[in-house]
C-alpha cells in the first residue's frame, strides 16, 4: 500500500548534551533538507526534552542514547507514561555502536538508530523514513537487533552484567576492551589516569575477571564492541 504524501516537513526536536553537536547537526539538517525538515527545538537533557517533546510534539525525535538525568531511553518512558506526544518518533542519533545501547534503545520505544558517522543528507532520508513509520538502522547495527530478536544475544543476561556498572564504567570498560591504553582512554573521557585505573579495577571486580584479555573476550562474546 503507497505511503500518502505528506504535507509539508517533517518537524523535528534534537536532543544532545553537546551544544556544539546540536549546532552542527541544525547546520546539516536545514543545508541538506531543502524545506524537508524543520526543526521546533533543541535540548540537552532529559528534562529539557520531555518539556520540548510535550510543548512542541514533533514528528521525531533525534535523540541521544546518553544524556544528563537518565538518558534517551528515559525521555521515551517519561513520554509515554505522561501520556503525552503519542505520534511522535524517535530516532537515536549516538556516537556508540555497542549492542547493548542499540537494543536498549530500540526496546525502550525508538524506530530507528544510525551513528554519528551519517552523512547530512543520509539523516534528513532517516528522518523522513522515521516518521512515515519505517525502521531504520546504519548497517551493522541492524545485525544486532535481528540477533536480539533471533535469540543469538541473550539480552537478558547482558543487561544484568551491564546493570553492575555505572554509566562511567561502561565508557571505560568498552575502551579498554577496544585495546585503548590507559592514558587514551582518559584522554577520550576527559578523566585522570588515575580514574581510569579505579574504574578497570571496579569493573574487573564487578564483572569478576582477572585481567583486560578476559575482558575483550567477554566483551566480544556479548557483542559490545
Amino acid at each position: 500500500m503507497a505511503t500518502a504524501e505528506r504535507k509539508g516537513p517533517v518537524s523535528v526536536v534534537i536532543v544532545d548534551d553537546h551544544a556544539m553537536f546540536r549546532r552542527g547537526v541544525r547546520a546539516e539538517l536545514e543545508s541538506a533538507g531543502r524545506g524537508q525538515v524543520a526543526i521546533l527545538a533543541e535540548a540537552a537533557d532529559v528534562d529539557e526534552a520531555i518539556a520540548a517533546v510535550g510543548e512542541h510534539r514533533p514528528d521525531v525525535v533525534l535523540l541521544d542514547v546518553h544524556l544528563p538525568g537518565g538518558g534517551g531511553a528515559e525521555v521515551m518512558r517519561r513520554v509515554t507514561a505522561g501520556g503525552g506526544a503519542p505520534e511522535t518518533r524517535y530516532l537515536a542519533l549516538s556516537v556508540s555502536d555497542a549492542a547493548e545501547d542499540v537494543i536498549g534503545t530500540i526496546r525502550g520505544g525508538a524506530r530507528g538508530y544510525v551513528t554519528k558517522t551519517i552523512t547530512g543528507p543520509e539523516l534528513v532520508q532517516a528522518i523522513g523514513r522515521v516518521a512515515e513509520g519505517d525502521a531504520v538502522f546504519s548497517p551493522r547495527l541492524a545485525g544486532f537487533v535481528l540477533d536480539a530478536f533471533s535469540g543469538s544475544i541473550d539480552v537478558a543476561a547482558v543487561d544484568e552484567d551491564l546493570d553492575r556498572l555505572t554509566e562511567r564504567e561502561r565508557e571505560v570498560m568498552r575502551l579498554i576492551a577496544r585495546g585503548y591504553a590507559y592514558k587514551e582512554v582518559a584522554k577520550e573521557l576527559f578523566i585522570s589516569i588515575k580514574t581510569v585505573e579505579t574504574h578497570m579495577s571496579s569493573v574487573l571486580r564487578k564483572l569478576q575477571l582477572s585481567s583486560r584479555h578476559e575482558l575483550t573476550r567477554w566483551a566480544s562474546d556479548r557483542r559490545l564492541l
